[in-house]
């Protein structure tokens, strides 16, 4: 029993997004510790520990294969920026002159993808650790390769260490995305089966608004499992990767079925409030979430997974079902159909988790292509770049705001006090965030981490005065760095001043760092929220219009995919999965946009309540949009009337139209006759009508009735606009 309970624990561990990493970190760390103590050369613990953390830094996922490349490329750039650092560094003109085009460079770098912007940071980071080191020897340029070679050994030794940790461990990551999309998808299911509630008071606004943000959350967990997943089907991809491969799709699958709504759900309440039909439903679309909770445990422990104790729940629905049927209550007839469609889109996720339990068979899907979003070519690249040269790009201005930032850091450092000052520096590095409310976020934790960490620090050397000791706090502190620095950035910055303290401590006096570290913090912070303040800020209200117009018209694009699925009959291939992925991320930018809104001062916030109003219809839009995708099939030519291909496209048009003019802040009218004639055309179905055509007929005129509070919604928006 403890030999399984151990195992249970270690499976457990293994199976954690931070644990590999913080493995890689502590056997660096205690690595380069080691030889230092070997070599009775403790002056270099320093360089070595700043090199390994800004290699990690740098990591990105990818196979074996794709991180010795990309560790060449950050090998290069890191000596290609520490050589400038010690080669420019007794001329404060070029140098700040090379600080602030190097900075703006690298930021801008950040346009091409996920990977280049990591790399780009690091770069930045170990530059100012090179300054660092070459302020602690006064400057002197002597031996100006000295420090940038003990900087690249650490980096280097930590780099190789990950390249065989991929080749060792190449699916762990994929275990660990699949696992999180899983989780974030169980919590989903069991938000969605909260509206199902049949409560007359309840608070459905509330719980649509809790469920669009959970959504944003499934929607990053699906990209990064997508992006996992292609850096490791290059070739041919093994048995386990197309395994992997399947469950992603089975999660794709399971979250249109799970975002989908067939009504809204307080007319289902008012109708059905004496029977135990919508108990049914919410019972059982709450046992699947929690099964989707236990594939994801399951996918991280390496354990088989069974699924089958909802099919007790899916006969019992079933059976409510019958009995309301047998009622032949005309006034039920409609909510009926749209209660029998969501019955079998139940049962059919259902099936989907019942599948998940033999991920081996063969793939199902037509087209298992994924999309890459990264550029294909070097003028594929520069032509991203050459988009970004403009104050209205987010990274542009970014990056000129680090590049202003550090400069006046540099500036400050001068004027203030030149002795260790280039903490300044870091700080600007690490708080300075693309929005205003990330920065001040990270600004607080900065302080507060680095208070932390300092006393902290103070107490261990006093505590701990023998070397070994502290060496072995150390590296433990560079651990704990790696581990939280994600997740608990304050935690993570105390952890890295501690480890700086003590460090410094092995080779000199480690109190006399306490009070210009703490100064320091203050004034790179300082610096950091100006700058985020003053320089082109990019407040979310200014832009909050051309975000809803991204959102709507992203959906324009769906309907249109789906409209063409139920011509062609269903195919998951590419088109169709990237205008469904561009559907959910644009609704989940949305999202986060109105989140960081909320922590902007009052006056930017001012359509805040407008912009969550939005959120509830884009995403109650979207979720009709996912009812006929989890239903999509051929509709017999017969079936596909003029009414269905005339409203599709005046639907889709008229989602176009809006977002064209909320983009271009032009005005909006906020009624439209047709489309109230369309609605009520498309909701007048004859009793005879197939249930194919009379679905996606419901599920038009649900869409076209989003249409006029969406018109409403956009003129009120557009009037603050123009008044400024």
């Amino acid at each position: 029993m403890p030999r399984s309970s151990l195992s249970h624990t270690l499976r457990r561990l293994w199976g954690r997004d931070k644990f590999a990493f913080s493995l890689r970190v502590l056997i660096a760390l205690t690595g380069a510790m080691a030889l230092c103590w070997y070599e009775e050369r403790l002056e270099l613990v320093i360089p070595l520990f700043l090199g390994v953390i800004a290699s990690a830094l740098a990591e990105t996922d990818d196979n074996w294969f794709g991180r010795l490349k990309a560790l060449a490329v950050t090998l290069v750039c890191f000596a290609i920026a520490a050589s400038s650092v010690e080669l420019l560094f007794p001329y404060p003109w070029l140098f700040v002159s090379g600080l602030a085009l190097s900075t703006f460079g690298m930021t801008l770098l950040g346009a091409l993808s996920a990977r280049y912007a990591t790399i780009a940071q690091a770069t930045l980071i170990l530059s100012i650790y090179t300054m660092i080191g070459v302020d602690q020897r006064g400057g002197n340029a002597g031996s100006f390769w000295h420090e940038p070679l003990l900087l690249i050994a650490g980096a280097t030794w930590y780099g190789l260490l990950s390249v065989t940790w991929n080749a060792v461990f190449s699916n762990q990551p994929v275990q660990i995305g699949l696992a999180v999309l899983f989780r974030e998808l169980g919590l989903y299911l069991k938000l969605k089966a909260a509206l199902l509630e049949p409560l007359r008071q309840l608070d459905l606004e509330e719980r649509r608004l809790e469920l669009a943000k959970q959504n944003g959350k499934v929607v990053t967990a699906l990209n990064q499992a997508k992006e996992i997943l292609l850096h490791r089907l290059g070739g041919r991809p093994g048995p386990k990767v197309k395994r992997y491969l399947r469950l992603y799709f089975t999660a794709q699958d399971i979250h249109e079925r799970a975002s989908s709504s067939h009504y809204p759900y307080n007319a289902l309440t008012e109708a059905f409030f004496h029977s135990d039909v919508l108990f049914r439903c919410q019972r059982l679309l709450h046992q699947q979430g929690s099964a989707c909770q236990t594939l994801g445990r399951a996918i991280q422990l390496r354990q088989p997974f069974e699924h089958g104790e909802s099919q007790q729940a899916l006969s019992d629905l079933q059976a409510s079902l019958d009995y309301l049927r047998a009622q032949n209550n005309p006034t039920w007839r409609s909510l009926l159909r749209s209660l029998g469609a969501l019955a079998a889109n139940l049962g059919t996720l259902e099936k989907k988790l019942a599948d998940a339990s033999n991920p081996d068979a063969p793939l199902d899907e037509q087209d298992s292509t994924l999309f890459d979003r990264s550029p294909r070519s070097f003028k594929d690249a520069a032509e991203r770049l050459r988009q970004q040269f403009t104050p209205t790009s987010l990274v542009f201005r970014h990056a000129l705001r680090m590049a202003i930032a550090l400069v006046a850091g540099y500036a400050m450092l001068h004027w203030i006090h030149p002795s260790q000052g280039y903490w300044i520096l870091l700080t600007t590095v690490f708080v300075c965030q693309p929005n205003y409310g990330a920065t001040r976020v990270r600004l607080v934790q900065r302080i507060l981490g680095t208070i932390a960490g300092l006393v902290g620090g103070w107490a261990l050397i006093t505590l701990f005065p023998n070397a070994l000791i502290q060496s072995f706090l150390a590296v433990i502190a560079g651990v704990l760095f790696a581990a939280t620095r994600s997740s608990r950035y304050t935690l993570a910055t105390a952890a890295m001043t501690l480890l700086v303290l003590l460090c410094f401590n092995q080779i000199g006096d480690g109190y006399g760092l306490i009070w210009p570290r703490l100064f320091d913090t203050l004034v790179g912070s300082l610096i950091a929220g100006a700058a985020v303040f003053l320089i082109l800020p990019d407040w979310q209200g200014r832009r909050l219009n051309r975000m809803i117009g991204t959102a709507l018209s992203s959906n324009a694009r769906y309907l249109r995919q789906l409209m063409q699925q139920y011509r062609s009959g269903k195919r998951d291939d590419l088109d169709y999965r990237i205008a469904r992925r561009n559907a959910h991320n644009a609704d989940a930018a949305l999202s986060s946009t109105l989140s960081n809104m909320l922590m902007e001062p009052g006056h930017f916030r001012k359509d805040a309540e407008l912009g969550f109003r939005f959120l509830l219809l884009s995403h109650t839009l979207l979720s009709y949009l996912s009812a006929l995708g989890a239903h999509r099939g051929s509709l017999p030519q017969e079936l596909y009337d003029e009414l269905i291909d005339s409203a599709s496209v005046r639907i889709a048009d008229s989602l176009d139209q809006l977002a064209s003019a909320l983009t271009e802040q032009r005005s909006v009218a906020v009624h439209d006759e047709e489309e109230e004639a369309l609605a009520a055309q498309l909701e007048q179905s004859p009793d005879e009508q197939h249930d194919v055509q009379r679905l996606v007929k419901t599920q038009l005129a649900l869409i076209c009735r989003q249409l006029a509070p969406l018109r409403t919604l956009s003129a009120h928006l557009l009037k603050p606009a123009k008044a400024n």
